[in-house]
């Protein structure tokens, strides 16, 4: 049936606001006493199937669905999305592109219109992801890493720039501009949406200027929710996914549960938004919000500034929800003048907002809210913490970090312990570093970064990393210099403000100089450790230890041979950076001496107050710094605008290009669908644990020299050196396919030994996994993964479905999911299926080692039950599943081959 006219255009109404009328749908003229109850985050995914309504893709019965929400989410009842726009990052919005320029051959070549392939709504791309920790620790670091960046990534930022000329609706903002979030938090967000072509002739002829409505996007990364903390509805989504949503596909969602979190009182002590943000993610993840929205209110959010709930947000992910929401309030509005956004801007925001009963104006909006579950924290009680070493909710307080790691040092290897024999535990190895001496022992600290949108977005605990610097240097203390140390700032406004502050010459002397302006560190982007480090804590099999401002320190993650891994705030971070050692116990041992008094000087003496603080940001971040800053962005930078991109529609693909490369998953596309066939008899690949992340399955960051992707890089030509990362080179799926369960610390239970092995069943050979589906494929054998609990969790990575995917990979079973990266194997048409409840695959006593045949031939619902038959086990012959595919859309992608195949027959070749 095609679309038909809004059914809503009843309750559409005008608004004027500085001389100007505006069109919006109005909520409350749906004159429905349930809206009064709905959470704000629900609010706004009512107003966005109201607006969208045309009885084809958004149904009239969605939105009652929305307006019953209280029982609707209790029954996984689905409901349409169609997201304002889309955010993408450069690791993930590379192969996105790559991918919107084979779909431009693939219409041509089956005889369709190839102009006709473009974004469907605005489609920002930030470069942020690029740029490695090469240099460090002089003043001349930053612009060395950038000239770096740029000959390493020509290629791919060539490509880019192609990209933004031949597509309408997509705006690349250059590298060297900051953190994509922060970058959204500061500049993008449009935060309420003004579109003048959604207007009809009629509305144009009543003089209406635009038509008005939230902002709201999907982004490729899964800290997205950042942009939650500016009350804007936003989360991470698989590239796979994006790439549907930019091609005008909806959103297929389940109606989510939401949590009402209460935040009373105010923090105190030494307590940071980063401290409290660990607290929140460690009690949201005991209470179980995985698919659940999660929603702030109490006279304690009123304390927290728009960056302090933006950094709460950015960790969505860590704690499980799909969002972390603050609903717009006063201190929204304070934020966007702050940020420089126009006043008039502000006015339209706060008066639209108010009209559709989307704005905070107290606490006791909240008074009528139905949540579906609660939880209250006071703030007073939270304590500076840190998050390690292995998992970003595993919060351990500042007091209690040297017990836990020495006694995780003995304990068998785990998400806590490490497994060193105990007559090793107290092992000092000595090095000469730059003519100087040093002991190395278990817990060294050997990189310190103040990194990731986390934390670099927020000016509080920015400064108090800064201030506590500025008292470290002035007590004469010092930072070992083989400790690699590092300051990424996520947007040129933080130089600004700690320029303006005279501060950054503090972080300077102990070695913060700035590195760049992107995702560096948190994302594996550390470079390499100094040589004789390396070597030390390979060859005498040290457990080093990082600590950064980040959001993920998942295994092998910030650095290979980097084994614990501390989340902290900046001042945390410089401390530790101060001690050396995470063993330090700071109440009890001092951080050195000062040389010139000879008293030793504890970390309680140089922690600066919330008051100091405070005054600190009051006198030094300014609008005028946003409007500096964010002007240049639209200018470009000289190495960007020095790059000669090509102007062709069609992208002229380079066959010996290791960086972009033509991908194989449109070339078979055929204009109508084939059979789906049942799975026969397959192998499994791998045998995996709990909580294996889609950094154990796709890796970001350095490739090893003994990996099958090092292989295929060195028979074309290219150095070691030049290597670069994973993650730079998401554009070639030849590499990517390789790098595939390439993690050095994947566990795969068939080999009983981390490493990214693979057991070839047949002959019993041992080997990469790239070979064995190489083997399998030749042989005509099929492929399966088994999986714990939590399998993919970590940041959205299409590559962690599409390599699968390549290897020949057809289903996954695990014992539960990670909602992205469910999503993203049911785009790549890999089918998704689950353990029943207290079930596993040690449960059931499955080694890995037999076949497995899985028939969805009779037909598919979501959640229907599918039988795994088994041989090659004497004890178990079959088991019962559930299917995965959560949405009657998943389940038609599946039948196409995945979402892009379907995109693209019924889309854009109308089949």
């Amino acid at each position: 049936m095609p679309a038909q006219p809004n059914p809503f255009e009843s309750v559409a109404r005008s608004l004027e606001v500085n001389g100007g009328k505006y069109k919006y749908f109005s909520l409350p003229e749906l004159k429905d006493d349930r809206l009064d109850t709905l959470p704000f985050c629900i609010r706004v995914l009512l107003e966005n199937c109201v607006r969208n309504c045309d009885e084809f893709a958004v149904l009239k019965e969605d939105v009652e669905k929305i307006l019953n929400w209280e029982e609707s989410s209790k029954k996984s009842i689905e409901i349409p999305f169609k997201p304002a726009r889309v955010l993408m990052q450069d690791f993930t919005g590379v192969p996105a592109v790559v991918d919107l320029a084979a779909i431009r051959d693939a219409v041509k070549r089956l005889g369709g219109n190839p102009a006709n392939v473009n974004p469907l709504v605005p489609v920002d791309l930030v470069i942020d992801h690029s740029v490695q920790v090469d240099d460090f620790g002089s003043k001349d670091a930053l612009q060395q890493n950038q000239e770096k960046e740029f000959n390493r990534n020509y290629e791919r930022f060539k490509f880019l720039k192609w990209g933004s000329k031949a597509f309408k609706n997509l705006q690349i903002v250059p590298p060297g501009s900051g953190i994509v979030h922060q970058v959204n938090l500061e500049y993008l967000a449009r935060v309420v949406f003004e579109n003048n072509e959604e207007l009809s002739s009629t509305d144009k002829e009543n003089n209406l200027q635009a038509l008005l409505y939230p902002d709201s996007l999907v982004g490729t990364d899964s800290h997205t929710t950042m942009i939650n903390g500016l009350g804007v509805l936003g989360w991470g989504v698989g590239g796979i996914e994006a790439e549907a949503a930019m091609l005008g596909q909806p959103s297929a969602m389940v109606l989510p549960e939401v949590v009402g979190y209460k935040l009373t009182g105010k923090l105190t002590g030494a307590a940071t938004a980063t401290d409290l943000v660990l607290t929140l993610t460690q009690n949201l993840r005991k209470l179980g919000v995985v698919g659940k929205f999660v929603e702030f209110y109490g006279e304690g959010v009123n304390n927290l500034s728009v960056a302090d709930r933006a950094t709460i947000s950015n960790m969505a992910p860590e704690y499980g929800a799909t969002m972390g929401f603050f609903p717009i309030d006063n201190t929204t509005l304070t934020f966007l003048k702050q940020s420089n956004r126009d006043e008039k801007k502000v006015a339209l925001v706060a008066e639209y907002l108010k009209a559709q009963k989307l704005f905070v104006t107290s606490d006791s909006d909240a008074a009528n809210i139905r949540y579906s579950a609660k939880l209250e924290l006071d703030l007073t009680t939270v304590v500076p913490s840190l998050a390690g070493p292995k998992r970003p909710h595993d919060r351990v307080s500042l007091t209690d970090v040297h017990k836990e790691f020495k006694e995780g040092l003995t304990a068998k290897r785990g998400f806590k312990g490490f497994e060193i024999p105990a007559e090793d535990s107290e092992k000092t190895v000595e090095i000469e570093y730059q003519g100087k001496k040093y002991n190395l022992t278990h817990g060294s600290v050997v990189i310190s970064a103040i990194t990731s949108c986390t934390n670099t977005s927020n000016p509080s605990v920015m400064l108090a990393a800064a201030l506590l610097a500025k008292k470290a240097v002035e007590q004469g203390l010092t930072v070992n210099p083989y400790i690699k140390t590092s300051l990424s700032p996520g947007s040129g406004v933080v130089s600004e403000y700690m320029t303006k502050s005279g501060l950054q010459g503090y972080l300077d002397k102990l070695g913060f100089n700035v590195v760049g302006y992107g995702c560096m560190t948190c994302i594996g982007n550390s470079g390499e450790l100094p040589e004789v480090v390396h070597e030390t804590i390979v060859n005498s099999n040290l457990v080093s230890a990082s600590v950064l401002s980040g959001n993920r320190n998942f295994e092998a993650r910030v650095h290979p041979i980097v084994q614990a891994n501390y989340l902290a705030s900046p001042p945390l971070v410089v401390a530790y950076a101060l001690a050396g050692n995470v063993k330090i116990d700071f109440e009890t041992q001092p951080l050195g001496v000062n040389p010139t008094t000879n008293q030793p000087v504890f970390l309680r003496d140089i922690w600066p107050t919330h008051e100091e603080v405070q005054e600190c940001v009051t006198n030094n971040v300014l609008p005028e710094m946003f409007k500096s800053v964010y002007e240049k962005i639209a200018l470009g930078t000289d190495n960007w605008n020095k790059l000669d991109a090509p102007e062709s529609m069609l992208y002229p693909w380079d066959e010996k290009s290791t960086y972009i490369h033509d991908p194989p998953f449109f070339k078979a596309v055929e204009s109508q669908t084939n059979e789906s066939k049942p799975i026969k008899d397959a192998y499994c690949l791998l045998n995996l644990g709990d909580f294996t992340t889609t950094d154990h399955i796709s890796p970001a960051g350095s490739i090893s020299l003994k990996s099958s992707a090092a292989q295929y890089l060195l028979e074309r030509g290219v150095e070691r050196k030049d290597f670069n990362t994973y993650g730079a080179r998401r554009g070639n799926d030849e590499v990517m396919v390789r790098g595939t369960f390439a993690n050095v610390r994947l566990y795969n239970k068939m080999i009983g030994k981390p490493g990214p092995i693979s057991l070839h069943v047949p002959s019993g050979e041992a080997v990469s996994v790239f070979d064995a589906s190489v083997k399998y494929r030749e042989a005509g054998n099929e492929l399966i993964v088994i999986g714990g609990e939590q399998y993919g969790s970590g940041s959205s990575r299409d590559w962690a479905a599409k390599g699968p995917y390549l290897l020949g990979v057809k289903a996954v079973i695990a014992t539960s999911f990670e909602r992205i990266h469910r999503s993203n194997l049911a785009g790549m048409g890999i089918i998704p299926l689950q353990f029943k409840e207290g079930q596993s695959a040690d449960s059931l006593g499955l080694t890995g080692k037999e076949q497995f045949s899985i028939d969805l031939s009779a037909g598919m619902k979501p959640f229907q039950e599918v039988t795994v038959s088994v041989t090659g086990n004497e004890n178990v012959k079959e088991f019962t599943t559930i299917l995965r595919f959560d949405t009657e859309p998943e389940l038609e992608y599946f039948k196409h081959g995945g979402i892009l195949p379907y995109v693209l027959r019924t889309k854009l070749l109308g089949q």
